[in-house]
């Protein structure tokens, strides 16, 4: 029994290593849909719901979530994104394949052929102009049991560090916007924040390297966030919060709503 339980113990220790490292890694694909085919689109969504909820079961990914988009009147704004997620980054990479889509689609729907299948994935893609596609890590996130559901409310930030001055901003959302967002989280007025970084290198004109996901239970939670002002702040917060904004530049942001979440 001795030997057995330094055995568990080694197993362990040799485990802690492993478990540090794992990180989730997030796929955004930002859509447009074209005119009178909004509909068409929503009715597809069903369909790939079940194949992703296949893709769950299997463990190739952690979840897939379908969210609408609000942003003012811009004729190129993106109307829907959806998000998958991910614990490994080789699954992230080969996660859009259309054979990983065929794969978990003959499970979900056994009684159709794979031309069958084939045919009503295409249509389904066909239906939306897939725009962007951001490959992303979380570097931080705060530490809460939220349940996303359908009428969850996010707003998608998507920044660009400054040049030479990505670490300096990095550290800033972790070390200074975090504990902020912890503490409205504490006081109900958000349910959640990630902090994404672009996980496929990209060059100096890249749009953006980063991402914030700030999510709400609803949009009075959300505009009561906005009136929050933390008076506990000192001088010296005060200034790390003016040298963390100055290092970044934000891009664009758009309100989302969760219409589908798979998990």
């Amino acid at each position: 029994m001795k030997n057995i339980a330094c055995i568990w113990v080694l197993a362990a220790m040799c485990c802690l290593p492993l478990m540090a490292q794992e990180k989730n890694y997030l796929v955004f694909e930002f859509i447009r849909i074209e005119a009178g085919k909004t509909v068409d689109y929503l009715e597809n969504k069903d369909f790939l719901s079940s194949i992703y909820q296949e893709a769950v079961n299997s463990g190739d990914i952690q979840g897939w979530d379908l969210w609408s988009l609000r942003r003012s009147s811009d004729p190129d704004a993106f109307h829907f994104a959806t998000v998958t997620y991910y614990n490994d980054p080789v699954k992230m990479m080969n996660g859009s394949e259309i054979d990983f889509l065929i794969e978990n689609g003959k499970k979900a729907f056994p009684n159709m052929s794979e031309d069958e299948l084939k045919t009503k994935i295409r249509d389904a893609h066909d239906d939306r102009d897939l725009a962007l596609r951001s490959y992303m890590v979380e570097v931080a996130s705060t530490d809460d049991e939220f349940q996303y559901k359908p009428g969850t409310l996010a707003s998608f930030d998507l920044m660009k560090a400054m040049e030479g001055r990505f670490e300096e901003y990095e550290t800033a959302e972790r070390e200074v916007f975090l504990p902020i967002h912890a503490k409205k989280i504490k006081a109900g007025l958000m349910e959640n924040w990630r902090f994404l970084r672009t996980a496929v290198p990209t060059g100096s004109e890249a749009a953006s390297t980063h991402m914030t996901m700030n999510v709400y239970k609803n949009y009075l939670q959300f505009f009561n966030s906005l009136e929050y002002e933390d008076i506990d702040l000192n001088e010296n917060q005060l200034v790390a919060i003016e040298k963390g904004l100055q290092s970044r530049d934000q891009k664009w942001v758009y309100l989302a709503t969760l219409e589908t979440v798979v998990r």
